[in-house]
C-alpha cells in the first residue's frame, strides 16, 4: 500500500507545473523561485543533516566548522557569519539557509548577498508538526519532493512502533520527569517542543507543564524555585547534554538544595544528547529510543 501511494504521488509530482510558485519563511520573508536550488550553504546543523537525507551530496557546497552528522559532512568547506561577502561570492552558492536568530542577528551579510542574487531563507521548525511542514519546503526547493515525503513517511512509521511500545506501559508507571535545557538558568523546554515530545513518546510525564516559551524558542526558563518546589515528585532529571548545555550529572546531583529533588536521592540524573531531541530530524526517533531506555530500563523489547 505504501509503494502505491508514493507512485501516485510520483506521478502526480511529474505532472506538477515546472513553476515553484511562492514560498514564506520562518522570518516572514516572501519569495519566488521557478527552479530547484542546487549551490547550497548550509549554517545550521540540522538544514545540512537533512538535506543530506535528500540526497543532496552534490548540491551542498558549505556547511558550518561545528558539523558533526553524517560524518562526509566535515569534507565540505567551511562558511559562517562571521565570513565577509567576499567568501560567499566565491563559492557561487544560489542558497543559504539560516536560522531565524542568524538573519536577525546579521541582516547586512544577508541583504549584500540578496542584492547579487544569492537567496538567503531562514527557517527553523519547533514542532514536529512544523518539521514535516519544513522537510516538505526542503523538498519543494531543491526538487526532492519525493524523497521529502518519504522521510515523513518513515518517520510516521517511527513513531508508531513508539506508540505500541507506549501503549505496553500503565499511565501509573510513567515517570514524572523534569527535562533540563540550560542548567545555569534551570531552564526546561515549552510544552509541544520537540524534547518534551520526545519525552512523553518515550514514556514519560512532565512535571514543567506550565512551563512558557522564551523569545518563540523552545526554551523556557524556569527557575530553581519553581522546579524545587516539584522535586518531591520528579522521579527523573534528565538534562540535554552538547553546545547548549554543558553540564555533567554530578554538577546536577550537587547544585543547591539538589538532596530535595526525588530523582537525586534516587540517582536517576541521566544526560541526553542534544542532538537527538533538540534537531528537526530524523533522529529524534533515535532520541525516543534513548530516553526510553533510560526512563523503563526493565522494558527490553
Amino acid at each position: 500500500m505504501k509503494r502505491f501511494l508514493f507512485t501516485c504521488l510520483f506521478i502526480l509530482l511529474l505532472a506538477a507545473p515546472a513553476h515553484a510558485g511562492k514560498m514564506t519563511d520562518d522570518a516572514g520573508n516572501i519569495f519566488y523561485f521557478d527552479k530547484p536550488y542546487s549551490r547550497i550553504i548550509s549554517l545550521y546543523a540540522a538544514h545540512t543533516e537533512n538535506l543530506f537525507n535528500l540526497g543532496l551530496d552534490e548540491e551542498i557546497i558549505g556547511v558550518t566548522a561545528t558539523e558533526d552528522y553524517p560524518s562526509h559532512a566535515l569534507e565540505k568547506p567551511h562558511f559562517s557569519t562571521r565570513d565577509g561577502v567576499e567568501k560567499y561570492l566565491a563559492a557561487k552558492p544560489d542558497l543559504v539557509i539560516v536560522r531565524p536568530m542568524q538573519y536577525r542577528g546579521y541582516p547586512g551579510l544577508w541583504r549584500a548577498l540578496q542584492k547579487r542574487g544569492i537567496q538567503v531563507l531562514a527557517l527553523q521548525p519547533n514542532t514536529i508538526e512544523q518539521m514535516y511542514t519544513y522537510w516538505r519546503t526542503l523538498g519543494r526547493l531543491t526538487g526532492r519532493e519525493l524523497q521529502a515525503e518519504r522521510m515523513v513517511g518513515d518517520f510516521k512509521e517511527g513513531l508508531e512502533f513508539a506508540l505500541q511500545r507506549l501503549d505496553r506501559i500503565p499511565k501509573s508507571e510513567r515517570p514524572k520527569v523534569f527535562f533540563e535545557s540550560i542548567h545555569r538558568k534551570f531552564a526546561t523546554f515549552s510544552p509541544g517542543s520537540m524534547p518534551i515530545f520526545v519525552m512523553e513518546m518515550a514514556g514519560g510525564i512532565n512535571v514543567a507543564y506550565d512551563a512558557r516559551p522564551r523569545h518563540d524558542t523552545n526554551i523556557a526558563n524556569y527557575g530553581l524555585e519553581r522546579m524545587l518546589g516539584k522535586s518531591a515528585l520528579i522521579d527523573v532529571y534528565l538534562a540535554q547534554y552538547g553546545p547548549m548545555n554543558q553540564v555533567e550529572p554530578r554538577t546536577i546531583m550537587t547544585g543547591p538544595a539538589a538532596s530535595r529533588i526525588k530523582a537525586v536521592r534516587d540517582r536517576n540524573v541521566f544526560l541526553v544528547d542534544e542532538h537527538l531531541v533538540s534537531r528537526p530530524t530524523m533522529r529524534l526517533l533515535k532520541g525516543i529510543d534513548t530516553v526510553h531506555r533510560l526512563l523503563h530500563p526493565n522494558d527490553i523489547n
